[in-house]
């Protein structure tokens, strides 16, 4: 008999809690080329997710996999320096344990970031944009089959799965930082090929603003779980131009250029959020 999805979560959290007793009360999930963000954590306890019982382990450059617990602006985190991905072969259940466990360890919010490609014609390299809402194209969702009633509801509401409050926290924080943040839709595809022209149109015409291969997942298990979530994308390609002869490469150098803003602005947010 195939063990639930609770037990996965209770026996990886065990095994967190064995290495540290800090109760993160934010998570938050660093996306490709954004994970130096984990390196300013103070007093971090780093966990490779090879270490972690149903954790699985990433094959992507650009993200490490290992999950560090720590202070940052004086609020005890749990970051996720790296995440694994529907492409490369992981299951949905695999890809939301990380947020899972984070939430059982006692996070209530979660932080989740992404790289992507920007399909409007506002967007360009460099831009950080607020997810007001996503499109989750991936053929696949982390709720699918029995639900296990601990981890949250049959049928969890995703009309505002991103959270307002947060959202104009994030605002004001970049105001401060003196920076106007763009705002869209984040379109989740299965990957790994980059989209094609006709997908690109299909996209725009959808409603998508940027397009990514991650972040659906993560934030529906989060508001399964109860989490308010904040979710903000790096634009490192357009599109919107035609299809984008970027490679992975490219994509972290873009987001390194982007570095400084994005760290004052999760900063930022770390250290007003409220609960």
């Amino acid at each position: 008999m195939n063990p639930s999805p609770s037990s996965i979560v209770a026996q990886a959290a065990a095994a967190v809690r064995r290495e540290t007793d800090l109760v993160p009360e934010i998570a938050l999930v660093l996306g490709s080329g954004l994970g130096g963000l984990a390196d300013e954590v103070e007093d971090p306890v780093v966990l490779p997710f090879s270490r972690i019982p149903g954790f699985a382990t990433s094959t992507v450059h650009g993200h490490v996999g290992a999950l560090v617990l720590g202070r940052l602006e004086g609020r005890p985190v749990g970051v996720l320096k790296g995440r694994v991905h529907y492409y490369e072969g992981h299951s949905m259940a695999q890809i939301v344990l990380p947020v899972r466990v984070l939430c059982a360890l006692g996070a209530k919010t979660l932080l989740v970031t992404n790289a992507c490609g920007g399909i409007s014609e506002h967007l360009k390299v460099g831009d950080l944009m607020l997810i007001r809402d996503h499109l989750n194209l991936m053929g696949d969702n982390p709720l699918r089959g029995p639900n296990d009633d601990s981890l949250g509801p049959r049928f969890p509401a995703m009309s505002r799965a991103y959270d307002a409050d947060l959202l104009a926290l994030a605002r004001k924080v970049a105001a401060e930082v003196g920076f106007v943040p763009a705002e869209g839709v984040y379109c989740a595809l299965a990957g790994p090929s980059y989209e094609t022209p006709a997908e690109i149109r299909m996209l725009s015409r959808l409603g998508a603003d940027a397009v990514g291969m991650s972040t659906a997942p993560e934030t529906i298990a989060a508001v399964h779980a109860g989490m308010r979530v904040l979710g903000i994308s790096c634009v490192t390609n357009i599109l919107h131009q035609g299809p984008s002869q970027d490679t992975h490469e490219d994509v972290l150098r873009a987001a390194a250029e982007a570095r400084p803003r994005f760290v004052s602005l999760v900063r930022g947010v770390v250290r007003e959020i409220s609960g």
